[in-house]
Order: structure tokens, then sequence, then C-alpha cells
């Protein structure tokens, strides 16, 4: 693992912490906006991934397998008795 990624990693870190004291300040602050940000990003990113999966299914291309014995008559498989 790079020092690069570390540092990354810790600033991840630092910024959570520092998110979280804000959240809990504006609890503490009975703050209608510490429950309503939170929601809202959790709610866009839900409504995104549901509107990702839609378009992706929408839009997916599909060629058929295919089957070159398809319209010509098989003879059906025979059943030895054992």
């Amino acid at each position: 693992m790079s020092d690069s990624s570390r540092t990354q990693g810790g600033l991840i870190c630092v910024a959570v912490v520092i998110l979280a004291a804000l959240f809990l300040l504006g609890l503490l602050q009975q703050s209608y906006w510490a429950l309503a940000l939170p929601v809202a990003v959790l709610v866009s990113f839900v409504l995104g991934l549901v509107f990702w999966v839609g378009y992706t299914i929408a839009t997916i291309r599909v060629e058929p397998e295919h089957d070159p014995g398809r319209g010509v008559e098989t003879e059906a498989p025979t059943q030895q008795s054992a």
C-alpha cells in the first residue's frame, strides 16, 4: 500500500470525525437541518441508484443466442429400459 493511499485514508477518517461532531452538535441544538440533510442525501442516493438500475435494464442490448438446430426437426430422445 502506498503512502498516498494511507494519506487518503487518514483524511477520510478525519473528515468523518468532523462530520460526526457537526451532526451531534446539530442534534444537541435540536436543529431540524441536522436530520433533514443526512436524510435528504440518503434518499437522493437511493433514488439515484434505483434510477441507474432501471436505466440499465431499459437500455441493455441482448443478442439472441444462435441456435443452429432451431427450425429443424430432431428426433425425440429415446428412453432405455434398465
